[in-house]
């Protein structure tokens, strides 16, 4: 079974950085895309960033701000986040699309467990 763990979190004042990572355990066959979401209190859950064979894409909230990246073996995930502002206060997951094993057919979306991200002076 695979598991996904998000780390990195915590209080930074505006302006300030974090780098959150996305640890996955277990074997994955083929991933589809991977992504970070970030969900506020009373909020939906909001897409942030997605790599794809396709390419990358960013929510305009955090374009120019945020930078979406991946080891070469894609066993992690990682998020910079730079010019942090009060609303980026959220907790913040990341998710895999992808073929667990070679016998699916069916892609699975896999999350994490979310880490908090608090920007605060």
């Amino acid at each position: 079974q695979v598991q996904l763990v998000e780390s990195g979190g915590g209080l930074v004042q505006p302006g300030g950085s974090l780098r959150l990572s996305c640890v996955a355990s277990g074997n994955i066959f083929s991933i589809n895309t991977m992504g970070w979401y970030r969900q506020a209190p009373g909020k939906q859950r909001e897409l942030l960033a997605a790599m794809s064979s396709s390419g990358t894409n960013y929510a305009d909230s955090v374009l120019g701000r945020f930078t979406i990246s991946r080891d070469s073996d894609k066993k992690t995930l990682y998020l910079q986040m730079n010019s942090l502002r009060s609303e980026d206060t959220a907790v913040y997951y990341c998710n895999l699309n992808a073929l667990v094993t070679s016998r699916d057919y069916r892609y699975t979306e896999l999350w994490g467990q979310g880490t908090l991200v608090t920007v605060s002076s």
